[in-house]
């Protein structure tokens, strides 16, 4: 397997902050518009759209105790970022692998130089840019430059219900409220938000976290499952106290988080099956759903290696040598990585339908048959249901 990249990524020493450069409003990034017949097409022949998580930079500028991207951990010899035409090349690549959404992620994204431009390329290629961000980075300039630029959605981290806690372990003084001004201007300029919450022991009471982030302007969230080992190249692992759980006070963190939505009402993206399916899997139990991670879902790091998910120590093969040939679907339930296990969930039905066309088209009644009436499907279409509001607005 070849993992070495045709060209030495860029250091990230060589990726100012931000350009500061006027932003130019009056020319907003051209989507391609999709009708519907061709989304049921996606649905028929592919399952529906997939999602890539791409790691532009290994560089942030946080220090938050329970990640290894953090600044005052990762060695800066080690730092990393992808330069603007390796990014152009992997979303034409995505185009021809039926890419539909893609995040930008890092580190820090908004570290990068080329972020803005990223985005648009994607979004003109047809694919849905979306970004997660400490953020600390948002400028009134940057912010609106990314809206006409088609960002389609933005992911912003929150790790308690309490702003100095938070700020003291995230390391960025006044970070909450330029998330609260971002959640404003984003607002205003039509550009979902969404807060993503660490599970971790900074959290003491889950049924507070509703009217904090309220209070940030968020409308939605979702949480993200502690880790403390990954052994892809991905660093938002860490050994810290704060999310080390022992497997019985694991389960009653996610029983916690099924309460607080049932309870409080707010959005979550997390479906209750996939939090229900995280305790079977904490208890050893069956799993019902199988990660459709090299599959559907997909991580690429700054050194454009294509992994599976972030958990897997192998990597599936270099960007450039991506094809349908690559694909892995094997039902791993591995880990409990909730970007990978969650829209397994979601777009379980999806990929159902997709089989069942599949076999159909083959004269194998019995298979198909078999996809349409497995009852997994309704679950699937209960969590859709559950997350529709939030699924529009990516």
């Amino acid at each position: 397997m070849n993992t070495t990249a045709p060209a030495p990524p860029r250091s990230a020493a060589e990726a100012p902050p931000p350009a500061s450069a006027a932003v130019d409003v009056a020319f907003p990034a051209q989507r391609p518009k999709k009708s519907v017949f061709k989304l049921l097409g996606e649905v028929l022949d592919d399952g529906g759209p997939g999602y890539l998580q791409f790691a532009i930079t290994n560089v942030c500028n946080a220090r938050c105790d329970f990640c290894n991207f953090a600044v005052d951990k990762l060695d800066p010899r080690q730092r990393r970022s992808v330069t603007l035409q390796e990014a152009r090349d992997v979303i034409d690549i995505c185009v021809k692998n039926h890419i539909g959404y893609l995040l930008f992620v890092g580190g820090e994204p908004m570290a990068h130089r080329d972020i803005r431009a990223m985005v648009r390329y994607a979004a003109e290629r047809g694919i849905n840019p979306m970004i997660c961000s400490n953020g600390s980075l948002w400028t009134e300039q940057n912010m609106r430059g990314l809206a006409a630029d088609g960002v389609s959605s933005i992911i912003m981290s929150v790790d308690t219900h309490d702003v100095a806690r938070h700020e003291k372990n995230r390391g960025l003084p006044d970070v909450c409220r330029k998330m609260q001004h971002a959640n404003k201007v984003f607002g205003e300029l039509g550009i979902q938000t969404t807060a993503s919450i660490t599970a971790s022991k900074l959290i003491d009471d889950y049924e507070k976290l509703p009217d904090f982030l309220r209070s940030l302007g968020f409308k939605s969230c979702t949480f993200s499952y502690p880790l403390s080992s990954l052994a892809s190249s991905y660093l938002s692992f860490s050994e810290s106290s704060l999310v080390s759980f022992t497997t019985e006070e694991l389960i009653g963190v996610f029983e916690k988080i099924k309460q607080m939505k049932q309870r409080t009402g707010f959005p979550m993206i997390n479906p209750t099956e996939s939090l229900t399916e995280m305790q079977r899997h904490l208890r050893g139990e069956k799993e019902h759903f199988g990660c459709l991670g090299g599959h559907k879902y997909f991580y690429l790091d700054w050194n454009l290696n294509l992994y599976r998910c972030h958990f897997w120590e192998t990597p599936m093969c270099h960007i450039y040598e991506f094809d349908r040939s690559k694909l892995i679907r094997d039902g791993c339930t591995r880990c409990m990585i909730d970007c990978y296990r969650d829209p397994s969930v979601l777009q379980f039905v999806a990929v159902s339908v997709s089989d069942a066309w599949g076999n159909l088209k083959q004269g194998k009644l019995g298979a198909a048959a078999k996809h349409v009436f497995d009852r997994r499907n309704l679950t699937s279409i209960k969590a859709v249901v559950e997350n529709w509001k939030w699924i529009g607005g990516v």
